[in-house]
């Protein structure tokens, strides 16, 4: 019935007296032309008056976010997994410039599940190298100062580095910067470190170099192709600043994983004064 609607016809009597008139049989009902519009200068509204504003819909709001609510943060999730599996291969396996695998919509799920998954296999990695270089030696013990260890470099590094390399694209007035951008990428980055972290356990401790500097060089190969445009949007002398600040930072952080998590320390008798040294 949505639409319609009807004219009500009363006949009074001749006094024009309602009080005398019986509605139930004099009440005529009649359809309606009430919406009908003869000029055609309006839009018909159903349920409305002619002339009168639309009614308020809940999809014709604001559609700010702001910080205080969920939607504000939903937007930097809105991938599924099918996406964030394919920019994973994209990260280790990279055939075109990432920013254009983002397809203008970065996203936070894959760098936070990433650096998570980061941080349980570095500690884990770095339980199973400290086990192997203490066998023998009593007692082990978990030693959670590398979770915690892990935590603070991995969330850390992904953290304020592109919050970082972002300020100072804007300082020097590049347009194409984009934090959330920075943040994908260098969080994306992080993969590479995975299959390091699970092979870099061994005793041996120059193979540990080498798997470490490879997942250096992959991932550093990562950020610098795909930085590269939007760093050169600055000056020449201030992209090579930055490209080299990029790849300074990274190898600081290849180091800090090899010392901290893959360097096994081993305890030996030393024959002079019979106490303990560690040897690396």
């Amino acid at each position: 019935m949505s639409g319609a609607g009807y004219d009500v016809v009363v006949d009074v009597d001749e006094e024009g007296d309602l009080g005398h008139t019986d509605l139930q049989e004099d009440l005529e009902f009649h359809s309606s032309n009430f919406n009908t519009d003869t000029s055609g200068s309006s839009r018909k509204i159903p349920g409305a008056s002619p002339g009168l504003p639309p009614p308020a819909t809940a999809g014709g709001g604001s559609s700010k976010r702001f910080l205080w609510t969920l939607s504000f943060y939903a937007q930097f999730f809105d991938v599924d997994t099918s996406s964030v599996l394919s920019r994973c291969w994209a990260a280790l396996y990279p055939r075109a410039n990432f920013l254009d695998v983002l397809e203008g919509n970065p996203d936070l799920y894959g760098p936070i599940w990433i650096a998570t998954t980061v941080v349980f296999i570095l500690f884990l990695g770095g339980t199973i190298s400290k086990y192997l270089a203490e066998t023998g030696e009593g007692h082990f013990v978990y030693d959670f100062k590398l979770l915690s260890g892990a935590a603070g470099l991995i969330y850390g590094y992904t953290l304020v580095i592109p919050i970082v390399l972002f300020l100072a694209l804007k300082y020097f007035g590049s347009e194409s910067a984009n934090l959330l951008e920075c943040w994908a990428l260098y969080g994306y980055s992080n993969l590479i470190w995975i299959p390091v972290a699970l092979i870099s356990w061994s005793p041996i401790s120059i193979l540990n170099y080498v798997f470490v500097g490879v997942g250096f060089g992959l991932s550093v190969a990562f950020l610098l192709r795909n930085l590269y445009p939007v760093l050169s949007a600055t000056d020449r002398q201030t992209s090579k600043i930055l490209l080299i600040l990029v790849v300074i930072l990274h190898a600081v952080l290849a180091i800090f994983i090899k010392v901290t998590f893959f360097a096994p320390v081993r305890k030996v008798q030393d024959p002079k004064d019979g106490e303990s040294a560690r040897l690396f």
